[in-house]
């Protein structure tokens, strides 16, 4: 294979991982945000 066809399939595969990783840590950060919104509805009562 040529070496710029390898550099642009790592390339692809490096962006992948970091989109699907930011979309797991919006996940986190939304769970967290729910969990911390019922401990406050939780406190108010």
């Amino acid at each position: 294979m040529k070496k710029t066809t390898i550099l642009s399939m790592i390339a692809m595969i490096l962006a992948a991982v970091t989109l699907a990783g930011c979309n797991t840590v919006k996940g986190v950060g939304q769970d967290v945000q729910r969990g911390g919104r019922a401990i406050e509805r939780a406190a108010n009562k």
